[in-house]
């Protein structure tokens, strides 16, 4: 693969750190949540940034899809849940569920756009592919 762009961010601190990019946009605080034991508050954290990431690249590849197919989306959104927890070995584990809205157009037609995007578009989809459960709804 040929790199079209290139993201940088650095971490330092781990989940009690900060999280930046040097360009300066990306700028945060992490801090552990507090279902993980950790002070929670205003910060952010890898689960959520995760989110964040998957959320805007799906929706991407879903409108893409609509407009290969003449059937652009007026509007749509898509919310990312990631969730992180412990398998059986004692080892964290990531789980995602991407629910897709989009109002006034019919559900089995974005069903479809959804999968297309997810099994075919989407690079955060291909990259988790089987390395992490991830459900998407239609909402």
């Amino acid at each position: 693969m040929k790199a079209l762009y290139t993201a940088t961010a650095t971490a330092v601190g781990g989940r009690q750190g900060r999280i930046s990019s040097p360009d300066g946009v990306l700028d945060h605080v992490l801090a552990h949540p507090k279902e993980l034991g950790g002070p929670g508050g205003h910060a952010t954290n890898p689960e959520q940034l995760f989110a964040a990431g998957y959320a805007a690249c799906f929706e991407n590849a879903l409108l893409r899809v609509a407009r290969e197919r003449k059937a652009p989306l007026a509007a749509s959104s898509v919310t990312a849940h990631v969730g992180i927890g412990r398998e059986e070995d004692g080892f964290f584990r990531l789980e995602a569920t991407l629910e897709v809205s989009v109002p006034d157009r019919d559900r089995a037609e974005i069903e479809e756009f959804a999968r297309i995007a997810h099994e075919e578009v989407c690079p955060y989809s291909r990259a988790t592919r089987g390395n992490m459960d991830v459900t998407v709804r239609v909402v």
